[in-house]
């Protein structure tokens, strides 16, 4: 299965057929903004590190509050949220279901993960831009990269930044966005 991705409530105009850049009307975007529907919070951060091997003694202290608004969204006017689906970019983390977080006004490097449309089609892919070649690469064995031809149209919508993957029982993200 390829890796696509559909934002989320998207305006409109954001689903016009062009393959330029959307004009997207970021109060509409579910990113948790002041003006959005949830008020932003503020979450503990403790100053230990969580150990993945073997457990580490507990801090009994906070380092203080974590807004994830303002840890993954630095540039909250040129910043958009998407929904991936399919599995070409699990060799990064990318899984279906997953939230990416695109940053609009980052320009595209080599080796950067970016939100394409090539030839009308939605994709999340790795751009290799090396000696006039382009190529939009899979983070899966399974899947060929893609060399852009002369007679292929290729727009960047943005640059991921961040990739939001929900653990937990009843989570199922795949098909819903939400709990089950």
């Amino acid at each position: 299965m390829r890796m696509t991705v559909r934002l989320i409530k998207a305006n409109p105009a954001a689903q016009s057929n062009s393959l330029s850049r959307p004009e997207i009307d970021l109060a509409q975007i579910d990113h948790r903004s002041p003006a959005g529907s949830k008020p932003r919070a503020a979450l503990p951060v403790f100053l230990s590190a969580v150990s993945a091997g073997f457990p580490s003694p507990a801090e009994d202290y906070l380092e203080g509050k974590l807004d994830l608004n303002d840890h993954l969204i630095p540039r909250p006017a040129a910043t958009f949220m998407v929904r991936a689906t399919g599995d070409s970019m699990t060799g990064v983390g990318i899984f279906s279901g997953d939230i990416l977080i695109v940053d609009r006004s980052l320009q595209p490097k080599h080796g950067a993960i970016i939100i394409a449309v090539l030839d009308g089609e939605l994709t999340v892919k790795r751009l290799y831009r090396r000696k006039g070649v382009i190529k939009l690469e899979a983070a899966n064995p399974t899947y060929p990269a893609l060399t852009l031809a002369q007679d292929m149209e290729l727009s960047c919508w943005g640059v991921v930044t961040a990739a939001i993957h929900q653990y937990g029982p009843g989570i199922d993200t795949r098909r819903t966005g939400r709990d089950e």
